[in-house]
């Protein structure tokens, strides 16, 4: 029987891998695929899928912020009295947290590891065959938690994951540093994260820009200069391009109803949106 599955990662690249080695593996559907958090809750409500591999690290809600709306909204249709729709069994991301790595094993919550690797993926699907088959379609891991009855050992195991994630104090992951080291010609600056406009990739190169200097970042990657940023403020609005949301200038609206932000530095920079992004953007200014 073939497994339907969402596939939710605002990398293009790491999507077209995963779907690449889950059709090269079989038996796997993939229905959708989507681009963040609250794309991901959406794409849950409206496909049911058995199974979806789901991003740690994207803009809107990560992955943890998912689990926690997913369980939520579990939570509350039976207190309401509402028939409980099947959630998903989750299969996590992840490109840097190992820590978390060991929390998703400890908790029966699988996970892969990027880069992605053929024999992993299929042994993650191998175990989401066995559980569905052990418990019924969408009966285990957090699944339980739509039944009419909610397992306190599940809950209790899927809350201690949460608290493992959030850290020891309670804050979601690790708190991001006030400052960044950008490097400028022969000197290495600390820069407030509000000072700065965007971040741009280019040929392998992080280009950091404010409002009165650029330089660059040691960062290999925009997904580890993300871990460094404020999610409230920072968003990848492209593949190439991390903004501050606090330095748009303006939202031009551009070709086949998509969007450029200009920005507030000293070039005025426009910026693309990218198509998946645009949800986002109607949702951060309501237009």
């Amino acid at each position: 029987m073939s497994i339907s599955a969402l596939i939710i990662d605002d990398e293009q690249l790491a999507r077209d891998e995963l779907k690449y080695l889950l059709d090269s593996v079989g038996g796997v559907d993939v229905v959708a695929q989507g681009t963040n958090g609250i794309e991901a809750v959406d794409l849950i409500e409206e496909h049911h899928p058995d199974l979806v591999f789901l991003d740690v690290q994207m803009p809107g809600l990560d992955g943890f912020a998912v689990i926690q709306r997913l369980m939520e909204r579990a939570k509350s249709n039976m207190i309401g009295g509402k028939e409980a729709e099947p959630l998903p069994q989750i299969v996590f991301a992840t490109a840097y947290d190992q820590y978390a790595v060991r929390a998703f094993d400890v908790n029966a919550v699988d996970y892969l590891l990027k880069p992605f690797d053929r024999t992993r993926v299929e042994q993650a699907v191998d175990r989401v065959r066995r559980r569905m088959a052990a418990g019924g379609s969408n009966a285990s891991g957090i699944g339980q938690l739509a039944e009419a009855h909610i397992d306190p050992q599940v809950e209790s195991q899927l809350d201690a994951l949460l608290r493992l994630l959030k850290g020891p104090n309670g804050a979601s992951r690790t708190p991001q540093p006030a400052k960044l080291i950008v490097q400028a010609q022969s000197r290495l600056l600390l820069v407030d994260q509000a000072e700065i406009c965007y971040a741009a990739i280019d040929e392998g190169v992080i280009r950091v820009v404010t409002q009165t200097f650029e330089g660059h970042s040691k960062c290999r990657t925009l997904e580890e200069l993300l871990e460094l940023l404020d999610p409230s403020v920072f968003w990848r609005a492209h593949r190439g391009f991390v903004v501050n949301i606090n330095h748009i200038r303006e939202v031009v609206p551009w070709f086949k109803s998509s969007y450029q932000l200009r920005m507030n530095d000293k070039r005025q920079t426009e910026i693309p949106v990218s198509r998946a992004q645009t949800k986002r953007l109607r949702e951060l200014f309501n237009l």
